[in-house]
């Protein structure tokens, strides 16, 4: 088993958000009070959209030897049943039709790639762990057999049939 690391970090967009949702509130308190109080609520604002990004887009996720640990959640080797990465539309069937109401999942909105990790626990309610990641294969890989999912086309660019034809 190699060992794997990635911090699953929210995108500049969500930085700009946060930072254009307490800059439209300041100016509203500035035509509605004074230069001080906008002000204070425009960098107050900032600061609670800021820590809100950076809190919920700082995920690290690690797999090694010793297991494999997902934010604050940790699984032993031994209970890792094997790890299949998932192109887009399989990610999207495993979070949606195909999902499993037991799964532990660590999914973020702005990732549509991902890892499904079977649990070979009796005492574990979850069967498996869906984990979103930016680098899928290199993930699956590091957790050993289970293999990544067949890729799509070379032409197709999101994981979608083609234009006339299903999937």
């Amino acid at each position: 088993m190699t060992t794997y690391r990635e911090r699953l970090t929210a995108p500049v967009s969500w930085w700009i958000a946060a930072l254009g949702f307490a800059v439209v509130w300041g100016w509203v308190f500035l035509v509605a009070t004074t230069w001080a109080i906008a002000i204070v609520v425009t960098v107050a604002l900032a600061a609670a959209g800021l820590y809100a990004v950076w809190r919920y887009g700082s995920v690290l996720i690690s797999a090694g030897p010793d297991g494999l640990r997902v934010g604050h959640a940790f699984v032993g080797p031994v209970h890792i049943g094997g790890a299949t990465s998932l192109d887009r539309a399989a990610y999207r069937t495993r979070l949606g039709t195909g999902a499993d109401a037991r799964a532990y999942l660590v999914t973020r909105p702005y990732l549509d790639h991902g890892v499904v990790v079977t649990i070979d626990d009796p005492t574990d309610p979850a069967p498996y762990w869906l984990v979103s990641s930016r680098h899928p294969d290199a993930f699956a890989a590091a957790l050993g057999p289970g293999g990544a999912a067949p890729h799509p086309a070379a032409n197709d660019t999101n994981g979608d049939a083609s234009r006339g034809h299903q999937a």
